[in-house]
């Protein structure tokens, strides 16, 4: 994302869509817009366009100058997924009022990095690609570009395409349908997976998802249409027969030696931040910034869930108010107040969790206190943090090398094989076919928790005589998917639906688009605010998009529809 695009973009596109940011992976004694051909080269934005994509989803965690995130808002870290993962109780949302749980500001950044990062790079690569006969390179920056634009459309609907970076011929790009935006993806992809079939003069240089096995990436094209036909599932009635002849073909991710992840290395906190951006926020010498959600443990921790101890790492098991702890004031208000009446008649936890689970709840709005060294946080899976074996030490204490688990070392999960099985397990609810559901919803817990299980290898100094046994894990599968025979009606979509969000975890994309399509799961969490409003079916357009360009007109709200979500416009989802 650090890329000489973004000072071409400052030149063509000033007030079009956005401020540009700038680049210190160049050599910036030379003028940037005197481009030698090395740095013009295909390679050197097909490698800034894989990091922007990266970053797209997860954000960054430094606050590093020279890239397209920013601090601001009410979002730290920024990222699609956090937003998806806050509206999901994958992690808190720190507001009792939906409304104003997230202003325009809050999207600037994942609109910049889209527009100035990912696709300028594109338009700046593509005819150098096409002159050289680059075909791969063409391929995956049309996978890419397929990719944003379907999310951006997911999250902000109607989205600026057909005129968009065409400065300066136009400068104010108009509003394009969010339904032509989704064709035009699907086209990008027929025309990816051609490119990666057909020959080349060279293969890129840095393929930082498959080393340059381009099977693989006609597979990940696939698997990335069947997504879409999920998403528009109730709005074309095609998109079934879509979906099922992908199937058919076999010609898509099926296991998760294929998945398209995107794998942190690691192995730098400097600029720029190789760590997974939730490890780099919260594996401080002060302790973690961001808190757990007590919905997602409080459900692994009642159920046996086998992946609780990759997914989170508690730094004491003295949580007040539980367990016997006394509550406490200045560390955890909410220790010393009253559950609201609907969390009570609802049975859902307040405010902490036994078994030393310190996190919090849907709409908490409370300021931080000194609890960074005390609180749960990110564990090995998907953060690179800390395997959680009992030792309840802080994390990130230069005394205490075991103290930084994994160093940042996890994944983006994006296209995964457990994900197409859910997607299988969703099409064949919704036909009411439960027998094939459950099949399929078994696959994907199988690969899953086997998937999470793996990435206890990069935190050396865990104690893994903690991990679950084989029989537990057997066992917790087997009471899942009983449970989902077992249940009738709309419950067979919430024992479905708990499990799509566990299993989500670290791709809150999936899980915001999941809800919004079925309106499951109806147990979660509720707002501690009995009436926060009506909840966010679409994020405001950002700021700067909006004051820049006259031709986008900012929402009235946040309850405007994106185009596939035909659902109703009030009760919907079903947990508010």
């Amino acid at each position: 994302m650090k890329n000489i695009s973004t000072y071409i973009a400052s030149v063509l596109f000033v007030g079009s869509l956005m401020v540009s940011c700038e680049s210190t992976e160049l050599d910036l004694t030379q003028d940037p817009n005197f481009l030698t051909p090395e740095q013009a080269s295909p390679d050197f934005f097909l490698n800034s366009i894989q990091e922007d994509f990266a970053r797209q989803i997860d954000g960054e965690a430094t606050g590093d100058p020279n890239d397209n995130f920013t601090t601001g808002g009410n979002v730290t870290g920024d990222g699609f997924s956090i937003l998806g993962s806050e509206l999901t109780r994958l992690m808190p949302f720190g507001s009792r009022d939906y409304r104003g749980g997230y202003q325009d500001i809050d999207t600037d950044d994942e609109w910049d990095n889209a527009y100035r990062g990912i696709l300028f790079d594109i338009r700046s690569m593509t005819p150098l690609a096409e002159e050289a006969g680059l075909s791969r390179h063409l391929g995956m920056a049309q996978f890419f570009e397929a990719y944003t634009l379907v999310t951006l459309v997911d999250f902000f609907g109607d989205v600026p395409y057909s005129e968009a970076l065409q400065a300066p011929e136009i400068v104010n790009p108009n509003l394009d349908s969010g339904e032509s935006v989704y064709a035009a993806a699907l086209s990008l992809l027929d025309q990816a997976i051609v490119n990666f079939t057909n020959e080349t003069a060279s293969p890129p240089t840095t393929d930082y998802f498959y080393g340059g096995d381009f099977e693989m990436w006609v597979k990940a094209a696939n698997t990335l249409k069947l997504k879409i036909y999920v998403q528009t599932r109730l709005v074309d009635a095609s998109a079934a027969a879509s979906f099922n002849a992908i199937i058919t073909s076999g010609n898509y991710i099926t296991d998760t030696s294929e998945d398209f992840d995107w794998n942190w290395p690691g192995t730098s906190a400097s600029q720029p931040d190789t760590r997974h951006p939730n490890y780099g926020i919260n594996y401080a010498s002060a302790g973690a910034a961001h808190y757990i959600s007590n919905w997602l443990a409080n459900i692994m921790d009642t159920t046996d869930d086998p992946r609780l101890r990759y997914y989170f790492y508690r730094q004491t098991i003295n949580v007040p108010g539980q367990s016997g702890f006394p509550a406490n004031e200045e560390l955890l208000t909410c220790s010393l107040q009253t559950a609201p009446a609907h969390y009570v008649t609802g049975g859902f936890t307040f405010c902490a969790l036994p078994n030393g689970y310190w996190g919090r709840d849907h709409g908490d709005d409370e300021g931080g206190p000194p609890d960074g060294l005390l609180k749960t946080t990110f564990g090995v899976y998907p953060a690179g943090g800390r395997f959680d074996d009992d030792s309840f030490q802080a994390i990130a204490q230069a005394i205490n090398p075991a103290s930084f688990g994994a160093g940042g070392k996890g994944i983006t999960p994006i296209l995964d094989a457990y994900m197409v099985d859910f997607w299988r397990a969703e099409m064949a609810l919704a036909a009411n076919q439960p027998g094939v559901a459950a099949t399929h919803f078994e696959n994907a817990l199988v690969k899953q928790i086997a998937k999470v299980q793996s990435y206890v290898a990069n935190d050396g100094n865990a104690d893994l005589s903690f991990e679950p046994t084989t029989g537990a894990i057997n066992d917790f599968v087997l009471a899942t998917i009983t449970a989902f025979n077992d249940a009738t009606g709309s419950e067979k979509w919430d024992v479905f639906g708990e499990q799509y969000m566990v299993s989500h975890y670290g791709n809150g994309i999936e899980t915001y688009n999941f809800y919004r399509r079925t309106g499951y799961p109806s147990t979660m969490q509720p707002n501690r605010e009995p009436e926060p409003g009506a909840y966010i079916r679409s994020m405001y357009y950002p700021n700067q998009a909006v004051t820049s360009n006259p031709n986008i007109t900012q929402k009235s709200d946040q309850t405007v529809p994106v185009f596939w979500d035909t659902n109703p416009s009030s009760g919907f989802p079903f947990s508010n």
